[in-house]
């Protein structure tokens, strides 16, 4: 099949499914055929990203590529990948990769960038935070990025793996101190810069569709996009 979407996910299995059931959601489709064919990698084996950084866990990168090379046999035309944490090393993969790879961090950012703010919030892993992706990207681009501060980063990575184990409940909880926070340091929007965040905070982002930025969903557009680009079809729901 040509430009088939390869999805390296399992990062978490919940952020993944959410990722295919946003670009389901986003295509403009009269019937099965007319959707953007993707072949999913989701693997869980792949070890915890922010173990790696915060515990001195197995690196992630080794299994990353195992499973990019995966999809590549398979025969896929690009690659996304659901999960913010690991583009810590989207550039080891794009460089290992003989396929386009989108990266999420630098679809977000431009999208931040078309909106016009001038100061944003992120919402993701203490990894992620400790990396600085979108730190950097950000002031790059002229744009402030304010966090929590310590403790309520600690909220945010009970809410994330209160989420990966299935009780949305506590998650939500963890997440209103945050969530306050970001508030108070004037952020006029906030990234959700972690996959399972946007599955977290639905009912939030239901009710303020512009203050928050959707990683996963904002790549789901980026996908569709590049398969338009591919194709010459026009599939994307202009008005969602």
């Amino acid at each position: 099949m040509d430009y088939l979407v390869g999805v390296l996910g399992g990062m978490g299995p919940a952020a993944t499914t959410d990722f295919m059931n946003k670009i389901i959601d986003l295509t403009e489709a009269s019937g099965d055929q007319h959707h953007v064919p993707l072949l999913v990698s989701s693997m869980p084996d792949i070890p915890d990203r922010s173990d790696h950084f915060l515990n001195g866990g197995s690196s992630p990168q080794p299994a990353l590529v195992y499973r990019l090379r995966m999809l590549e046999k398979a025969g896929v035309a690009c690659v996304v990948m659901p999960c913010n944490t690991a583009h810590y090393w989207f550039p080891q993969l794009k460089a290992a990769a003989s396929v386009e790879m989108l990266s999420i961090v630098d679809v977000v950012v431009e999208t931040v960038c078309e909106a016009g703010f001038s100061t944003v919030g992120l919402l993701a892993t203490e990894a992620t935070v400790m990396t600085g992706m979108y730190q950097m990207a950000l002031e790059k681009a002229g744009i402030r990025c304010v966090v929590p501060d310590d403790a309520e980063q600690e909220d945010v990575m009970a809410g994330i793996y209160a989420m990966k184990a299935g009780d949305l409940t506590e998650a939500r909880r963890c997440f209103e101190a945050p969530c306050r926070d970001l508030q108070l340091q004037k952020a006029e929007a906030v990234i959700l810069g972690c996959t399972e965040t946007p599955i977290i905070l639905a009912k939030e982002i239901r009710e303020k569709p512009d203050y928050f930025f959707d990683s996963s969903r904002i790549l789901a557009r980026a996908t569709i996009r590049w398969y338009e680009n591919k194709t010459g079809k026009t599939l994307l729901r202009r008005s969602r």
